[in-house]
């Protein structure tokens, strides 16, 4: 009898791979200066709170507006809404937001566009809601412009130093946005209210405004636990490889 002969390829069990499927992930490399500039952030939120010196946490996102071809079919008793696949674009609107972990104040303001000017009026419309802080210490990513010299492109030399003076700004590390606790709101945001179709900016603002207000009327706050001391104990094999590769 004649042998079986070898398949040329190792056969694959049945739905052990899955090529259609996949995450999305952010992938951080977790050098010296990364921890450095995350404990800085962990150490800003286990600051005791002080009405003086707030900490706020910015970030902003882009949204598409979108609207239907073919009016879609509401819900009914024993029937579930009904939209059609096909959508227009209307272009995009971005939503700028501010949060205040401990005490639940929300800052919010949707834009046609996020550039420095919107970043600039911002932080204006952030410093006159604290009049009376000496300074706001604000959590923020690194985008180009989230930084005092984009207020030198709209403000007097003289304006835009004093407003620079009344922030302290704390930056996440790269790849590190999950440290930013406006990532949390953005992330209650898009389950609660920007899941379905928008297609103009007029609603889009009223929406989100309406979403804060019911949040700050429900008092929500947000409890961050995620501290210095658990970081080393987590990544303590990161710490100790920085450590050991730098001997």
């Amino acid at each position: 009898s004649q042998p079986t002969p070898q398949a040329p390829f190792a056969v694959i069990e049945k739905n052990a791979v899955q090529p259609h499927r996949k995450r999305q992930w952010c992938i951080a490399q977790l050098t010296a200066k990364f921890l450095c500039d995350m404990e800085q952030v962990l150490d800003v939120y286990a600051r005791p709170y002080d009405e003086q010196f707030p900490v706020l946490c910015f970030d902003e996102q882009p949204c598409f507006l979108i609207g239907d071809v073919m009016a879609p079919v509401p819900s009914e008793p024993g029937r579930v809404a009904k939209e059609d696949y096909e959508y227009q674009r209307f272009g995009s609107g971005a939503v700028l937001l501010a949060v205040e972990p401990r005490t639940g104040r929300r800052f919010v303001k949707v834009c046609a566009r996020r550039t420095a000017e919107e970043y600039t009026a911002f932080m204006q419309d952030l410093e006159q809601a604290y009049p009376a802080a000496v300074q706001i210490t604000l959590v923020q990513d690194n985008l180009n412009t989230h930084h005092g010299g984009s207020f030198y492109k709209f403000m007097s030399p003289q304006a835009a130093h004093r407003l620079v003076g009344r922030f302290e700004w704390v930056y996440t590390p790269k790849h590190a946005s999950w440290l930013n606790m406006a990532e949390l709101e953005f992330s209650a945001l898009q389950r609660q209210c920007l899941n379905r179709r928008i297609p103009v900016l007029e609603r889009l603002r009223s929406e989100v405004e309406t979403w804060v207000a019911a949040r700050e009327r429900a008092g929500v706050t947000l409890n961050w636990q995620f501290s210095t001391q658990v970081a080393r104990r987590t990544l303590g094999r990161h710490y100790e490889a920085i450590r050991i590769k730098s001997l």
